[in-house]
């Protein structure tokens, strides 16, 4: 190949590579800015006065539009139907999420609370610990969620007291019960035991500053190969004979 060819297509492969290193690069910040937004949205919501139970139910779509939101709610405990989510880490732990529906007050609607968390008993690991529920009426308060985040499992929708992932349309169906399409976690100490260490929101936004340094790094050495090998050493560096 005549070197006159051969130094353009060389040009030609190294504008375009560094030309797409530089563009995923810039991409990546656009990412983090996207993330840095979202998490001042998510701020912002949950430096908002607290909802109650009556303004939840007048929202068209409450996982929309008070999603981390603060919430108090009023109502009674329907303790028969709590759950325990298997595999759920806290504090560098693993146990039980215990989650148990909230009937609220003056209404038939339901809300799944995410209480907190609590060990496991490793040992006979069909037994569930004894969970403090106060009977009656009584006011909670917490942050509006979605619904449990899901682990990954083999086979279908599962049953009984222990499970590894719970399904809200599922677990409507099987308890009849009036589910709100959103969960609360549970917030505070209600001294009942659990912990409430929830997990901060992370959007991996430093992921997106790394991948960006990696490609504009990626473009510098390409553009630097180039002007070493196709400039510095062409034009300026004599060749030995």
């Amino acid at each position: 190949m005549r070197s006159g060819l051969k130094f353009w297509l060389l040009t030609l492969f190294a504008l375009l590579g560094a030309a797409a290193t530089l563009s995923l690069g810039f991409w990546q910040l656009s990412r983090a800015a996207e993330k840095l937004a979202l998490q001042a949205a998510i701020e912002r919501k949950a430096s908002l006065p607290a909802l109650d139970d009556v303004a939840l139910l007048a929202l068209p779509n409450p996982l929309e539009q008070a999603m981390h939101q603060k919430i108090l709610l009023h109502g009674r405990w329907l303790a028969d139907r709590t759950l325990f989510l298997d595999n759920r880490p806290m504090s560098g732990k693993t146990g039980f999420y215990v989650v148990t529906p909230f009937a609220l007050s003056g209404s038939d609607k339901v809300v799944l609370v995410q209480r907190g968390w609590v060990q496991r008993n490793f040992v006979d690991r069909a037994s569930v610990p004894s969970i403090e529920t106060p009977a009656g009426e009584v006011d909670i308060k917490g942050l509006i969620s979605p619904p449990p985040s899901k682990l990954y499992e083999l086979g279908g929708a599962e049953s009984g007291i222990i499970r590894q992932n719970l399904d809200m349309a599922q677990y409507r169906a099987e308890t009849g019960l009036a589910l709100l399409p959103v969960s609360v976690r549970q917030t505070g100490d209600a001294g009942d035991g659990l912990e409430r260490d929830w997990p901060q929101i992370s959007l991996g936004v430093s992921k997106n500053y790394g991948y960006a340094f990696q490609w504009f790094g990626l473009s510098a050495l390409i553009a630097i190969l180039y002007v070493w090998f196709q400039i510095v050493r062409r034009f300026f560096i004599p060749r030995r004979t």
